[in-house]
């Protein structure tokens, strides 16, 4: 069985996978749904991410509403007077 030339470029012309979309393609696509969903971090939680991103403890106690000795406690930072 032989298969001519053209016949086998026909067919992989109607077989071969669908190029890429354009990024004018993706621009026309509708934004992301804004409701998406949220998590709650705890005190001690936000304590340590604030602490890692580098504010200082005073910072980030006045930032949450809370006490140095507080900030002081959840990062297990000892206090320096006793």
């Amino acid at each position: 069985m032989s298969i001519s030339l053209s016949s086998a470029l026909s067919t992989f012309a109607n077989t071969s996978p669908k190029p890429a979309q354009t990024t004018q393609d993706y621009q026309t696509q509708p934004a992301a749904s804004s409701t998406g969903y949220t998590v709650q971090l705890s005190e001690a939680q936000q304590v340590y991410q604030l602490y890692n991103q580098g504010q200082q403890v005073s910072q980030i106690a006045a930032t949450l509403n809370l006490s140095v000795a507080a900030v002081n406690t959840y990062l297990g930072i000892a206090n320096s007077n006793t």
